[in-house]
């Protein structure tokens, strides 16, 4: 059965706000689709009750549609996240419990007009990428049966691409937010931990776990992001999110962009996948990107420590006193994970710390110099049957690509790539620094506009690109003298972490003084006798910003430079007074140049 809705967030508001549907109309129609659907693709643990969806829909006839961001908008819930009234599984029927009050991102959620539709399936205690290890039934993929929907936020992903829901929540330790997003041609915003709460959510290893959003289009990920990433007194692991990654920094990306190819590329003998990937890296340089080799060693090496290291045990931390008093209660293939927890001791967990620390050293020194990685979301996709033959194995194979990203603290989108020839979907993954997610979700948003895919329910993505451009955490500042590379008060950017973007020049509306004391240049704007100035752009973590500003001496500061290509950056600029003695030096095009000169 197929319904006439568009589920997307500003689709749907829109049909809302005209009066075509109700929220009720929708919600019931949706409803009995999960129901219908769920036999074939177990996508759902628990379906809520009309009784039970009744208070959140009268809540809705009583409210002012406008003052709700997401009013009426469907949802579904990973099942080992909390949605007060209803069992928690964790896909363990031994391990459930009635859960008395939402997990914070539920309830915050609610408290913006979304309504949840059900509990979905996962592999059993969240530990697997493949969404076969449930006592619920196995998840099969979307669109092709042989295949699984990848795990373990399996019904997930399921309940968006299968247009039941606009959204689901899911959670990523090792990937479970991303792997089946690619499966079933999804976005997956694996977030920075800790910037969606975490409470009321059954631990896998709390110390990495993440909410997940999994979504139709990068820009609904981005919003919903914006309208949940706040700190969580309730969840001791929660995080403020900088301002400088809230909703403004979604965009398109700025041509010249770095991003980074791992040296050494796995695709396990699959080269579709490989011609995907590839083909995904030639859109990013199309959208003005440029790929940089990065050495992927130790993000290799980081991804190992998270089943050889203590962090199975961290794991156990929750199964474990099941597993004990009732062995036959969790999966076998769950207890073969577990099985060496107990005898990983404090001087190995210590061990593993160090270890992982000198890989993150190494790591974020190499992400330092790039806006982004890409990389495949995982190898080869491997079908229902290889995961019954070698069910560790296959499993394995899945999480080449993501293991690592939590343990080294990092953010993480996967984004629909393509189709292979049977017809399965394959996606990429951009990861990059903490608290870069906005920026990723904008070059997200912009290769899925590159290569327009089907969208859930059969729908068109919307062609329209922001107007704005994408940000980081590093800010464009535009340099014209003793800060450009190589001269005296270099030190000064370096020494905070920049990094040179470009050498380029003003728009030719600017005069260049050599200021009183011989040592600095002073750049005015003028609308005439004007000409281009050399000027380079650093980009200076934001974080530095301010005690960068607070040594630059008067009458020097930082204002707003228009560059030649057009772009408006801040920058140096002099005020008025500073010009008194000064010499006009605009026609040696560049304080360089003027140095040069001197020196003759």
């Amino acid at each position: 059965m197929m319904h006439p809705f568009d589920l997307r967030l500003d689709v749907l508001a829109q049909v809302y706000s005209e009066g075509r549907y109700t929220p009720r109309e929708v919600i019931t129609t949706l409803r009995e689709r999960a129901l219908a659907l769920n036999p074939e693709f177990n996508a759902f643990i628990y379906v809520l009750t009309p009784a039970e969806l009744e208070p959140y829909l009268a809540a809705l006839e009583e409210a002012d549609p406008a003052s709700l961001p997401l009013y009426g908008i469907p949802f579904a819930i990973k099942d080992n996240i909390d949605l007060a009234g209803v069992e928690t599984t964790a896909a363990c029927p031994a391990f459930a419990y009635r859960a008395q009050d939402d997990a914070t991102i539920v309830a915050q959620l609610i408290a913006l007009g979304a309504v949840p539709i059900g509990k979905t399936n996962l592999d059993q205690f969240a530990t697997g990428l493949n969404g076969t290890r449930s006592p619920y039934g196995l998840c099969r993929n979307s669109v092709h049966a042989d295949y699984p929907s990848g795990g373990s936020s399996a019904g997930s992903s399921l309940a968006v691409a299968l247009g039941i829901t606009s959204f689901a929540l899911g959670t990523d330790t090792a990937g479970s937010g991303r792997v089946p997003a690619s499966l079933n041609n999804l976005v997956g915003l694996k977030a920075t931990k800790g910037l969606i709460s975490t409470a009321g959510v059954v631990p896998a290893c709390r110390t990495l776990d993440c909410v997940t959003f999994f979504t139709a289009t990068a820009a609904e990920a981005s919003r919903l992001l914006a309208l949940t990433a706040v700190q969580d007194p309730r969840d001791a692991y929660s995080r403020a999110n900088p301002s400088w990654n809230g909703i403004q920094a979604f965009g398109a990306p700025e041509p010249g962009f770095r991003f980074g190819i791992p040296d050494t590329l796995e695709f396990l003998g699959c080269a579709e996948s490989e011609a995907l990937f590839n083909a995904a890296k030639m859109r990013l340089i199309a959208l003005g990107g440029v790929p940089e080799i990065i050495d992927f060693s130790p993000f290799l090496a980081a991804a190992k420590l998270l089943y050889d290291g203590p962090w199975v045990a961290e794991r156990y931390h929750v199964a474990g006193k099941l597993i004990e008093q009732q062995p036959d209660a969790v999966l076998p293939v769950i207890r073969d994970v577990l099985q060496k927890a107990p005898s990983t001791d404090a001087v190995a967990a210590f061990d593993a710390q160090y270890k992982l620390q000198h890989y993150k050293m190494q790591c974020d020194a190499i992400l330092a110099g790039v806006s982004c990685v890409l990389t495949p979301t995982y190898p080869r996709p491997v079908t229902l049957a290889e995961l019954a033959a070698e069910p560790v194995k296959r499993n394995s194979d899945l999480g080449v690509y993501t293991n690592f990203m939590n343990l080294l603290d990092y953010a993480a989108v996967a984004v629909p790539a393509g189709v292979m020839a049977n017809g399965l979907p394959s996606g990429v993954t951009l990861f990059g620094r903490a608290f870069t997610d906005q920026y990723l979700l904008g070059l997200a948003d912009a290769l899925q506009r590159t290569q327009p895919l089907a969208l859930p329910g059969g729908r068109e993505m919307c062609t329209e690109a922001p107007a704005t451009s994408a940000t980081h955490d590093k800010m464009a500042i535009v340099v014209c003298g003793a800060h450009l590379d190589g001269l005296a008060l270099n030190s000064q950017l370096r020494q905070r972490g920049a990094t040179l973007q470009k050498a380029t020049r003003s728009a030719p509306h600017y005069q260049l003084y050599a200021l009183a004391d011989g040592k600095r240049p002073g750049m005015v704007r003028t609308l005439a006798q004007g000409a281009a100035i050399a000027v380079e752009v650093w980009d200076v973590p934001h974080s530095e910003v301010g005690s960068f500003l607070a040594g630059i001496p008067a009458p020097l500061g930082l204002g707003k430079i228009e560059l030649e290509d057009g772009r408006w950056l801040t920058g140096f600029i002099c005020e008025e007074y500073g010009l008194q003695n000064a010499r006009d030096i605009t026609e040696f095009g560049g304080w360089r140049a003027w140095l040069a000169s001197s020196k003759e």
